[in-house]
């Protein structure tokens, strides 16, 4: 609200507005038939734009979508995967029959009678042949090759049926570890290196051998150029093992792939491609002229999942995982949709790709057209809006100055309220502490409402001023309890170090740091006798006045028991029962004892849930001891403990602590780790006991950083001397 001399601009709107409401009426009407008469104006022009924009919109997306993803992406993607899949999977179903029974002959090569198979014969050339190649330095002549070769012929009828049937297999064979080859095709010339001389071929080297062998099951090669025909295909193989399981030979047939070059390289249509993908992301066929899946031989072939751009990368192990939906890929050659599906028999896949640029040409024709029209609209509405402009800027002016004249002259009656409230609300103090009503603020609208409201915040705020003081008494009340709670709870655990300076067999020290005022961890160790030394570290369950308690009673009760003599896992047995009585809130205590007997080193442990300890040997670092676990105490009664023996050595360390250590959190909630305490341990190993634990605490603060803690950090460290040996 301001004040301008005698004039006062602001106020109440709804009282301004019934003084001025009749006086602009007039008004207002006059301003509706010239808004109604414009407003059907606009709407012609608004209706006539839209059709025109629907209209394009229509045309120009029918043909988007099926020019570019009806026609070249996800229908066909999976269509031609099946198929290419049918044709693989019909191979392999061949491979399969031809181990079957080369396994049989190998099994029982006294059931077949055998059967010559002769070198390749040019004579032949065109037919089915059955042919006969080996490796150098064999001699086909020895009896022994001899007797194979014969074993091998059995299997001529079945390879010229499968070859006769299949008309895209290349060949079928069968070639064995001793460097024999059995093959089945129509180009015995292709077997001849000149003349006469025939081809000496290395069958055990042969990639088709060597996977099948290594993988020792079925087996699909890479595309390579045959090396008798000259034409592109894939070999599968299959190993064949005797009953010994010793590998005999390999079997397989290969495939011509030159109709699916051909149906790859010339899928180019409408801004899109087809492409094949094999099992190592090397391009096996796409069309020429696109640097992203540009096809080398196997030996140069890059592997997509590993290529630079990072979206390509992606999109091709997502394929090889299985089908994939439309994705935009971006890549360093442009943007491209690509849609892919997986061909299982052979691990390949069948990568459909669009253009975007070509994609988006049809948007981008929309987008101008949408535009052009608008951009007509937008001048027409100019031009129609010119005149409601002009008598609306007459109509505001008119209705100004009749407000403020009104207004002006009943405001300072309308307001004087509010300024009496003003004034009486500043003067609140200690002296005069709550706002009273008064016949003023009785104005029957929202001025009597807010003083109404002043008046009862201003009972409630005395009200709540008065339990915030006695809360405070509380608060500093209880937080006295909990120091003096803090102190019992501290002055319970051994603190006074060393401890037994008297003893030179041994070095200890320990340190407990709770989340809270009082916390539920606890360390304790103390003498059973002369010469056996008891070593606790516990954790109870929860946090705050409850967990100390329990620790308490947990604590005095494993002191007592184990003073009584027994082994740990006896006396935790007998703990347990203890703490089971009663145990109406359900807390348990994740215990680690040990008893270690000073004269031999000798020691046995049982753990209770706890965590792990670790050893650090003489001149070597600290490690873990894991061994089994044995449940928490107070969990149920009657249980039994596991129990564990180990022997310290002069110069040995053994290091015991709370799951606070491994849990503190930096200000990501990243934990602390198993990992960085051990290397906390190992960065001074040989160090005296307050050391360790002083350099495991630097480097848990160092992590946290600021972060606040929701767990107790409790630590102990005792090194091993043995008897007769002075502390270092």
């Amino acid at each position: 609200m301001k004040k301008i001399k005698n004039l006062v601009i602001g106020g109440i709107q709804n009282k301004i507005f019934n003084l001025v409401f009749f006086n602009i009426i007039f008004f207002l009407l006059a301003l509706v038939g010239i808004t109604i008469y414009q407003s059907r104006m606009l709407t012609n022009i608004v209706e006539d734009t839209n059709d025109k924009q629907v209209e394009s919109m229509t045309t120009i997306s029918a043909e988007t979508m099926d020019n570019v993803i009806n026609a070249n992406l996800g229908r066909t993607t999976a269509l031609d995967a099946y198929i290419a899949d049918d044709l693989f999977s019909d191979l392999e179903s061949n491979v399969w029959m031809l181990c079957d029974f080369a396994t049989k002959l190998y099994s029982d090569d006294n059931k077949y009678p055998g059967k010559d198979v002769s070198v390749p014969d040019k004579s032949n050339e065109g037919k089915t042949s059955v042919q006969l190649l080996y490796e150098s330095g064999v001699d086909i002549s020895d009896p022994e090759y001899a007797e194979e070769i014969r074993l091998l012929g059995n299997m001529s009828d079945l390879m010229i049926a499968l070859f006769d049937s299949k008309a895209q297999l290349n060949s079928c064979f069968i070639g064995t570890q001793s460097g024999l080859m059995v093959i089945t095709d129509q180009v015995p010339s292709s077997k001849y290196v000149s003349e006469d001389e025939i081809m000496d071929f290395p069958v055990t080297e042969r990639p088709w051998f060597i996977g099948a062998k290594e993988t020792g099951k079925i087996f699909f090669s890479d595309v390579e150029v045959d090396a008798f025909s000259g034409r592109l295909g894939i070999v599968c193989s299959m190993p064949v093992y005797d009953e010994r399981g010793k590998l005999t030979a390999v079997v397989g047939a290969d495939l011509f792939l030159n109709s699916m070059e051909e149906a790859v390289t010339t899928s180019e249509q409408y801004g899109g491609f087809v492409c094949i993908i094999n099992q190592y992301g090397h391009t096996v066929f796409a069309p020429e002229g696109h640097k992203i899946f540009e096809v080398h031989s196997s030996d140069d072939a890059t592997d997509l999942r590993e290529s630079s751009d990072t979206e390509l990368a992606e999109f091709v192990k997502a394929v090889l995982d299985g089908n994939t939906d439309v994705h935009l890929v971006k890549t360093s050659e442009g943007d491209y949709y690509m849609s892919g599906a997986t061909i299982p028999t052979v691990g390949w896949a069948v990568v459909s790709v669009a253009s975007k640029e070509q994609v988006d040409t049809p948007t981008s024709m929309l987008k101008e057209n949408y535009e052009d029209i608008a951009s007509t609209a937008n001048s027409t509405f100019d031009e129609g809006i010119k005149p409601v402009k002009r008598v609306m800027v007459i109509v505001l002016i008119l209705i100004s100055m009749f407000g403020i004249i009104n207004a002006s002259v009943l405001a300072k009656r309308i307001v004087k309220p509010i300024e009496t409230m003003s004034k009486e609300v500043a003067s609140l103090n200690g002296d005069h502490p709550q706002f009273q009503m008064d016949k003023i603020y009785h104005t029957g609208d929202e001025i009597e409402i807010l003083a109404d409201t002043f008046a009862d915040i201003s009972a409630r705020t005395n009200i709540y001023i008065q339990e915030i003081t006695r809360i405070t008494a509380e608060k500093e009340r209880i937080g006295a309890e909990l120091n003096v709670a803090t102190q019992i709870q501290a002055d319970m655990l051994p603190r006074i170090f060393p401890p037994y300076p008297e003893r030179n067999e041994f070095d200890l020290y320990a340190t407990m740091n709770p989340a809270r005022e009082v916390g539920g961890d606890f360390y304790d160790f103390f003498f059973v006798d002369d010469d056996h030394l008891a070593m606790v570290m516990a954790d109870v369950s929860g946090k705050g006045v409850p967990a100390a308690l329990f620790m308490v009673i947990a604590k005095t009760l494993i002191k007592n028991r184990a003073q009584m003599g027994g082994t740990p896992s006896e006396i935790l047995a007998d703990v347990n029962d203890q703490l089971c009585e009663g145990n109406e809130a359900e807390l348990f205590v994740t215990v680690w004892l040990g008893i270690v007997e000073i004269s031999t080193g000798h020691g046995k442990a049982s753990n209770a849930g706890h965590e792990h300890p670790l050893i650090k040997r003489a001149g070597e670092g600290y490690d873990y001891v894991i061994y089994k676990h044995s449940p928490a105490l107070a969990c149920m009664d009657g249980m039994r403990f596991e129990e564990h023996e180990f022997v310290m050595h002069p110069g040995d360390a053994l290091f015991i602590y709370t799951d606070g250590v491994c849990e503190a959190m930096d200000i990501e909630d990243e934990l602390y780790g198993t990992e960085r305490l051990l290397e906390a341990l190992n960065s001074e190993p040989d160090a005296k006991p307050e050391k360790v634990l002083s350099n495991v605490a630097e480097s848990i603060e160092d992590f946290v950083g600021g972060a606040e803690q929701f767990d107790d950090l409790t630590m102990l460290c005792m090194t091993y001397y043995g008897p007769g040996k002075d502390k270092e």
